[in-house]
Protein backbone atom coordinates (compact mmCIF):
# COMPACT_ATOMS: atom_id res chain seq x y z
CA UNK A 1 0.00 0.00 0.00
CA UNK A 2 1.36 3.58 -0.60
CA UNK A 3 2.90 4.83 2.60
CA UNK A 4 0.88 8.44 2.39
CA UNK A 5 -2.14 6.54 2.33
CA UNK A 6 -1.53 4.59 4.85
CA UNK A 7 -0.64 7.17 7.19
CA UNK A 8 -3.34 8.94 6.86
CA UNK A 9 -5.63 5.47 7.69
CA UNK A 10 -3.83 5.63 10.94
CA UNK A 11 -3.53 9.39 12.03
CA UNK A 12 -5.28 11.93 13.92
CA UNK A 13 -5.80 15.21 13.35
CA UNK A 14 -3.44 17.66 15.06
CA UNK A 15 -4.63 19.53 18.30
CA UNK A 16 -2.93 23.04 16.59
CA UNK A 17 -1.49 24.08 13.15
CA UNK A 18 1.24 22.72 11.68
CA UNK A 19 2.88 19.60 9.57
CA UNK A 20 0.98 16.17 9.91
CA UNK A 21 3.03 13.97 7.04
CA UNK A 22 6.84 14.75 6.01
CA UNK A 23 7.65 13.20 3.08
CA UNK A 24 10.73 15.23 2.59
CA UNK A 25 12.71 13.35 5.73
CA UNK A 26 12.98 10.59 3.60
CA UNK A 27 11.42 7.66 6.21
CA UNK A 28 8.51 7.25 4.01
CA UNK A 29 10.05 5.16 0.71
CA UNK A 30 8.19 5.78 -2.26
CA UNK A 31 6.32 9.21 -1.05
CA UNK A 32 9.20 11.53 -0.42
CA UNK A 33 7.51 14.25 -2.31
CA UNK A 34 5.10 14.61 -0.50
CA UNK A 35 3.93 16.94 2.39
CA UNK A 36 0.56 17.54 4.04
CA UNK A 37 -0.02 20.67 6.88
CA UNK A 38 -2.87 21.46 8.71
CA UNK A 39 -3.21 24.92 8.32
CA UNK A 40 -6.82 25.11 10.59
CA UNK A 41 -9.79 24.36 9.06
CA UNK A 42 -7.63 24.00 5.67
CA UNK A 43 -5.65 20.72 4.81
CA UNK A 44 -1.92 21.56 2.47
CA UNK A 45 -1.35 18.69 -0.06
CA UNK A 46 2.29 19.84 -1.03
CA UNK A 47 4.80 17.72 -3.75
CA UNK A 48 7.91 18.32 -4.96
CA UNK A 49 7.10 16.40 -8.11
CA UNK A 50 4.27 16.24 -10.62
CA UNK A 51 1.86 13.60 -9.74
CA UNK A 52 -0.21 11.58 -12.56
CA UNK A 53 -4.11 12.11 -12.56
CA UNK A 54 -4.53 8.35 -11.09
CA UNK A 55 -2.02 9.72 -8.26
CA UNK A 56 -2.92 12.62 -7.01
CA UNK A 57 -7.15 11.21 -7.38
CA UNK A 58 -6.23 8.63 -4.97
CA UNK A 59 -4.26 10.95 -2.69
CA UNK A 60 -7.57 13.27 -2.75
CA UNK A 61 -10.21 10.48 -2.16
CA UNK A 62 -7.77 8.86 0.96
CA UNK A 63 -7.81 13.03 2.20
CA UNK A 64 -11.52 12.94 1.70
CA UNK A 65 -11.83 9.53 3.73
CA UNK A 66 -9.80 11.07 6.69
CA UNK A 67 -11.63 14.29 6.64
CA UNK A 68 -14.99 12.17 7.12
CA UNK A 69 -13.76 9.43 9.43
CA UNK A 70 -12.76 12.91 12.17
CA UNK A 71 -16.51 13.73 11.93
CA UNK A 72 -15.93 16.39 9.61
CA UNK A 73 -18.76 16.95 7.41
CA UNK A 74 -18.94 17.61 3.61
CA UNK A 75 -15.73 17.29 1.08
CA UNK A 76 -12.22 18.51 2.99
CA UNK A 77 -11.22 22.07 2.53
CA UNK A 78 -7.98 20.71 0.18
CA UNK A 79 -5.30 22.82 -1.47
CA UNK A 80 -2.99 21.84 -3.55
CA UNK A 81 0.50 23.01 -4.32
CA UNK A 82 2.89 21.59 -6.95
CA UNK A 83 6.30 22.31 -6.36
CA UNK A 84 8.12 20.74 -9.17
CA UNK A 85 11.16 23.30 -10.34
CA UNK A 86 11.31 27.25 -9.90
CA UNK A 87 7.95 27.61 -10.08
CA UNK A 88 4.95 26.45 -8.05
CA UNK A 89 1.07 26.06 -9.02
CA UNK A 90 -1.59 25.80 -6.50
CA UNK A 91 -4.84 25.02 -6.59
CA UNK A 92 -8.13 24.22 -4.47
CA UNK A 93 -8.84 20.90 -4.58
CA UNK A 94 -12.51 21.14 -3.07
CA UNK A 95 -13.97 23.11 -0.08
CA UNK A 96 -12.57 26.85 0.39
CA UNK A 97 -10.01 28.57 2.14
CA UNK A 98 -11.15 31.57 4.57
CA UNK A 99 -10.22 35.09 3.88
CA UNK A 100 -9.03 36.02 6.25
CA UNK A 101 -7.25 33.17 7.42
CA UNK A 102 -5.77 33.08 10.69
CA UNK A 103 -4.56 30.04 12.36
CA UNK A 104 -3.19 29.52 15.94
CA UNK A 105 -0.20 27.64 17.22
CA UNK A 106 0.36 27.28 20.52
CA UNK A 107 -2.26 29.65 21.44
CA UNK A 108 -1.04 32.81 19.08
CA UNK A 109 -2.38 33.99 16.13
CA UNK A 110 -1.17 34.26 12.48
CA UNK A 111 -2.59 35.19 9.39
CA UNK A 112 -1.63 32.76 6.81
CA UNK A 113 -2.11 33.07 2.86
CA UNK A 114 -2.09 29.43 1.24
CA UNK A 115 -2.94 30.72 -2.13
CA UNK A 116 -0.25 33.31 -3.08
CA UNK A 117 3.53 31.47 -3.89
CA UNK A 118 5.47 29.48 -1.86
CA UNK A 119 5.45 30.86 1.19
CA UNK A 120 2.60 30.69 3.58
CA UNK A 121 2.98 33.17 6.21
CA UNK A 122 4.29 31.14 8.81
CA UNK A 123 7.07 28.67 8.64
CA UNK A 124 5.72 25.00 10.03
CA UNK A 125 9.08 23.94 10.89
CA UNK A 126 10.29 27.06 12.85
CA UNK A 127 7.67 25.90 15.91
CA UNK A 128 10.19 24.84 18.16
CA UNK A 129 12.26 27.92 17.75
CA UNK A 130 9.33 30.19 18.47
CA UNK A 131 8.54 28.65 21.36
CA UNK A 132 12.28 28.47 22.49
CA UNK A 133 12.07 32.56 22.31
CA UNK A 134 8.54 32.74 23.94
CA UNK A 135 10.39 30.98 26.95
CA UNK A 136 13.60 32.64 26.99
CA UNK A 137 12.11 36.56 26.02
CA UNK A 138 10.88 37.59 29.58
CA UNK A 139 12.08 40.96 30.34
CA UNK A 140 14.80 41.15 26.85
CA UNK A 141 15.15 43.54 24.71
CA UNK A 142 15.15 41.69 21.26
CA UNK A 143 16.28 41.79 17.63
CA UNK A 144 14.55 40.09 14.81
CA UNK A 145 16.44 39.75 11.48
CA UNK A 146 14.97 39.25 8.45
CA UNK A 147 12.04 38.97 10.28
CA UNK A 148 9.48 38.28 7.59
CA UNK A 149 5.89 38.31 8.94
CA UNK A 150 7.40 38.49 12.56
CA UNK A 151 6.34 34.96 13.82
CA UNK A 152 9.74 35.54 16.38
CA UNK A 153 8.52 38.52 17.65
CA UNK A 154 4.28 37.78 18.57
CA UNK A 155 6.08 34.94 20.26
CA UNK A 156 9.16 37.46 22.06
CA UNK A 157 6.56 39.46 23.32
CA UNK A 158 3.87 36.70 24.35
CA UNK A 159 6.81 35.93 26.25
CA UNK A 160 7.21 38.96 28.48
CA UNK A 161 9.77 40.28 26.09
CA UNK A 162 10.27 44.35 26.83
CA UNK A 163 10.86 45.38 23.31
CA UNK A 164 11.38 44.04 19.70
CA UNK A 165 12.63 45.13 16.51
CA UNK A 166 11.69 43.42 13.58
CA UNK A 167 13.90 44.31 10.16
CA UNK A 168 13.07 42.69 7.07
CA UNK A 169 13.56 44.62 3.21
CA UNK A 170 9.94 43.17 2.49
CA UNK A 171 7.88 45.51 3.57
CA UNK A 172 4.31 43.62 2.35
CA UNK A 173 5.51 40.87 5.03
CA UNK A 174 6.11 43.04 7.63
CA UNK A 175 2.92 44.52 7.28
CA UNK A 176 1.76 41.26 7.68
CA UNK A 177 3.71 40.84 10.74
CA UNK A 178 1.94 44.18 12.22
CA UNK A 179 -1.73 42.28 11.63
CA UNK A 180 -0.23 39.42 13.84
CA UNK A 181 0.96 41.48 16.33
CA UNK A 182 -2.61 43.04 16.17
CA UNK A 183 -4.07 39.48 16.23
CA UNK A 184 -2.53 38.53 19.60
CA UNK A 185 -3.35 41.65 21.32
CA UNK A 186 0.27 43.43 20.67
CA UNK A 187 -0.43 47.22 19.94
CA UNK A 188 2.96 48.17 21.40
CA UNK A 189 6.05 46.61 22.51
CA UNK A 190 7.67 46.27 18.75
CA UNK A 191 9.18 47.97 15.83
CA UNK A 192 9.00 47.20 12.21
CA UNK A 193 11.81 48.17 9.79
CA UNK A 194 11.53 47.94 6.30
CA UNK A 195 14.95 48.26 5.45
CA UNK A 196 18.11 45.89 4.17
CA UNK A 197 20.23 44.77 7.31
CA UNK A 198 23.49 45.14 5.53
CA UNK A 199 22.71 48.71 4.73
CA UNK A 200 21.23 49.43 8.56
CA UNK A 201 23.74 49.01 11.27
CA UNK A 202 23.61 52.29 12.58
CA UNK A 203 19.90 52.16 12.81
CA UNK A 204 20.46 48.87 14.40
CA UNK A 205 23.36 49.63 17.23
CA UNK A 206 21.17 52.62 18.35
CA UNK A 207 17.74 50.70 18.85
CA UNK A 208 20.92 48.27 20.87
CA UNK A 209 22.23 46.72 22.81
CA UNK A 210 19.93 43.18 22.08
CA UNK A 211 19.80 40.10 24.82
CA UNK A 212 18.54 38.23 22.38
CA UNK A 213 19.00 38.62 18.66
CA UNK A 214 17.66 35.73 15.91
CA UNK A 215 18.61 35.61 12.58
CA UNK A 216 16.66 33.60 10.27
CA UNK A 217 17.48 34.56 6.96
CA UNK A 218 16.24 33.13 3.40
CA UNK A 219 18.84 30.65 2.44
CA UNK A 220 18.87 31.29 -1.81
CA UNK A 221 17.28 34.42 -2.20
CA UNK A 222 18.35 36.89 -5.04
CA UNK A 223 19.00 40.45 -4.03
CA UNK A 224 18.53 39.40 -0.42
CA UNK A 225 20.49 36.76 1.22
CA UNK A 226 22.45 34.10 -0.32
CA UNK A 227 23.59 31.91 2.93
CA UNK A 228 27.39 30.90 1.14
CA UNK A 229 28.56 34.44 0.71
CA UNK A 230 26.30 36.36 3.28
CA UNK A 231 26.28 34.93 6.41
CA UNK A 232 30.08 35.55 7.39
CA UNK A 233 28.94 38.93 6.35
CA UNK A 234 26.15 39.22 9.14
CA UNK A 235 28.49 37.26 11.72
CA UNK A 236 30.95 39.61 11.08
CA UNK A 237 28.46 42.54 12.99
CA UNK A 238 26.23 40.71 15.35
CA UNK A 239 28.58 40.36 18.29
CA UNK A 240 28.91 43.95 18.41
CA UNK A 241 24.70 44.07 19.01
CA UNK A 242 24.73 41.68 22.05
CA UNK A 243 24.32 42.53 25.11
CA UNK A 244 27.15 40.11 27.60
CA UNK A 245 25.83 37.28 28.64
CA UNK A 246 22.96 37.86 25.41
CA UNK A 247 21.98 34.73 23.33
CA UNK A 248 22.14 34.66 19.11
CA UNK A 249 20.11 32.14 17.43
CA UNK A 250 21.22 31.55 13.89
CA UNK A 251 18.55 29.70 11.60
CA UNK A 252 19.63 27.77 8.57
CA UNK A 253 16.92 25.98 5.91
CA UNK A 254 19.43 24.70 3.17
CA UNK A 255 19.63 20.60 3.12
CA UNK A 256 23.31 20.69 1.26
CA UNK A 257 24.48 22.93 3.77
CA UNK A 258 25.25 21.44 7.78
CA UNK A 259 25.61 22.97 10.59
CA UNK A 260 29.40 22.27 9.97
CA UNK A 261 29.09 25.60 7.77
CA UNK A 262 27.45 27.89 10.40
CA UNK A 263 29.87 26.61 12.90
CA UNK A 264 33.09 26.97 10.49
CA UNK A 265 31.48 30.62 9.72
CA UNK A 266 31.36 31.74 13.59
CA UNK A 267 35.06 30.48 13.96
CA UNK A 268 36.35 32.68 11.53
CA UNK A 269 34.53 35.91 12.07
CA UNK A 270 33.02 35.55 15.28
CA UNK A 271 35.31 33.56 17.83
CA UNK A 272 34.14 35.32 20.99
CA UNK A 273 30.47 33.48 20.46
CA UNK A 274 30.37 30.20 22.30
CA UNK A 275 28.15 27.72 20.87
CA UNK A 276 25.82 26.39 23.64
CA UNK A 277 23.15 23.91 22.05
CA UNK A 278 21.28 23.22 18.33
CA UNK A 279 17.74 23.47 18.96
CA UNK A 280 15.69 20.28 18.70
CA UNK A 281 13.09 20.29 15.77
CA UNK A 282 9.14 19.02 16.16
CA UNK A 283 9.07 15.04 15.39
CA UNK A 284 7.31 15.27 12.60
CA UNK A 285 10.48 16.63 10.87
CA UNK A 286 12.42 13.99 11.93
CA UNK A 287 15.35 13.33 8.89
CA UNK A 288 17.17 10.53 7.58
CA UNK A 289 20.37 13.30 7.94
CA UNK A 290 19.57 15.68 10.36
CA UNK A 291 22.28 17.59 8.77
CA UNK A 292 19.93 18.19 5.65
CA UNK A 293 16.65 19.49 7.97
CA UNK A 294 16.02 23.21 10.06
CA UNK A 295 19.40 24.08 11.95
CA UNK A 296 18.46 26.62 14.93
CA UNK A 297 21.95 27.00 16.21
CA UNK A 298 22.11 28.79 19.46
CA UNK A 299 25.26 31.00 20.55
CA UNK A 300 26.33 33.43 23.45
CA UNK A 301 28.47 35.89 23.90
CA UNK A 302 30.29 35.75 27.28
CA UNK A 303 29.96 37.68 30.06
CA UNK A 304 32.50 39.98 30.84
CA UNK A 305 34.69 38.88 33.49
Amino acid sequence: MDLFVEFLQQVEFPADSGRMFHGRGGLYPGVEHLCLDWYEPVLLLTSFSELGETELALYQRAISEFWLRHGRSGEPNLVYQLRAGVDSQTLILSGAVPEPHNITEQGLKFQVHLLRGQNHGLFLDMRAGRQWVREQAAGKNVLNLFAYTCGFSVAALAGGADNVVNMDMAKGALAIGKQNHLLNGFAAGARFLGHDIFKSWGKLSKLGPYDLIIADPPSNQKGSFIATKDYVRLLRRLPELLTPGGDLLLCLNAPELGCDFLAAQVQEVAPQLEFIERLANPAIYADMDEQKSLKVLRYSLPAEQ
